[in-house]
């Protein structure tokens, strides 16, 4: 899909925009002009993640849009929890496509975007051309129920016990122990399952959760092997306790992170942790596409830091069944989660790449 080559003059500057969709309203950053790619992001960020890349982008002579996923940002956020199931997002990007008066777009996601770019392929390939992933593999649907799963993971050291995933009585807490003993360390995606659990860690301040999450998840500054694993809960039933204090990875400056605080202590952080409180929703309502592979083109780029190329080591291994379109696979090393801000030039690079190879 490259671009017509010319001495074009710089993009302008970028536009705002709101545009109508089944959540009511989708807010968008734009610039540039030519083939649409829609980017979208993941957990806990807003359109400003792709900063780096729409410039980049607009100069190569593409249309870059990326939006405020539905509960973030300038977005509509739905009250209901179920509004925010994956099949709900998939239908705002198609609404986002044809509002901008466009048939077609290849779509790029980050971490929760990089699911929800996948599974906008997988359903609607009249729509998504070519799908970008970053940071989280790519995982066809079908499999165990995944509330299951992940109350079965246990922090480093924790062993999983038969019940783990069962809420105690009044007497006992998670897994059965005594309400006055610490909890077994829990995985993040089980702790945000509960609605109002993990706000009240979160809200109270904003700014400070932010940035001990990012830090902890970027190659510069994640804990060094054999402290408390970011990912679980520590002892005393918080993720902010395992998260490191006093520190900013070098791709977050202080007014980046006032940009994401400002949004998330204005909406709150419902909206955004609904997306996991959806995944069992999810897993039906994908039913049948379960094991299904992407066939459209596609790319993967990740961070050799990155706890989620350990955990899905599989998926990625199964990438010829799942994803036979693939057109690259780029591990950045020494990099985290956040890539496209991590490593911003890079993955600037291998985006522009992939798409000028990509069939008209």
């Amino acid at each position: 899909m490259p671009p017509i080559a010319s001495s074009r003059p710089a993009p302008s500057a970028p536009t705002h925009r709101l545009l109508t969709s089944p959540a009511g309203r989708i807010h968008l950053v734009e610039q540039g002009s030519g083939p649409l790619v829609l980017l979208l992001h993941g957990f806990p960020e807003s359109w400003y993640t792709w900063r780096h890349q729409l410039p980049a982008l607009a100069s190569a002579g593409y249309r870059a849009v990326a939006i405020d996923v539905r509960g973030y940002g300038r977005s509509s956020k739905p009250e209901a929890v179920e509004a925010y199931r994956m099949l709900e997002l998939v239908a705002d990007n198609v609404a986002v496509v044809e509002g901008l008066g466009e048939r077609s777009a290849v779509v790029v996601g980050h971490d929760w975007g990089a699911t929800i770019a996948a599974m906008s392929t997988l359903t609607r390939p009249d729509v998504f051309r070519a799908v970008g992933l970053l940071g989280v593999p790519y995982t066809p649907p079908g499999g165990p129920r995944p509330s299951e799963v992940f109350a079965r993971m246990r922090g480093a050291g924790e062993p999983e016990t038969p019940g783990a995933e069962r809420p105690g009585s009044e007497e006992t807490g998670v897994g059965g122990a005594p309400r006055d003993q610490p909890r077994p360390h829990e995985f993040y995606v089980s702790y945000f399952q509960q609605p109002g659990r993990a706000e009240a860690e979160m809200e109270p301040d904003v700014r400070g959760w932010l940035a001990g999450f990012y830090a902890a998840l970027s190659g510069d500054t994640m804990p060094a092997p054999g402290a408390p694993d970011p990912h679980f809960t520590g002892a005393g039933g918080t993720l902010r306790e395992c998260f490191p204090v006093g520190v900013l990875p070098s791709w977050l400056g202080e007014r980046d992170l006032d940009v994401y605080a400002g949004e998330f202590e204005r909406t709150g952080m419902t909206g955004a942790l609904n997306r996991y409180r959806n995944m069992d929703r999810d897993w039906a309502d994908l039913a049948g596409w379960a094991g299904q592979p992407i066939t459209r083109p596609s790319l993967f780029v990740g961070g050799e830091r990155d706890a989620s190329l350990a955990w899905l080591a599989d998926a990625v291994k199964a990438y010829p069944e799942t994803l036979p379109g693939l057109l690259g696979a780029h591990v950045l090393d020494g990099c985290g989660h956040f890539v496209q801000q991590e490593r911003p030039a890079e993955t600037n690079r291998i985006l522009l790449d992939w798409l000028a190879s990509l069939p008209a």
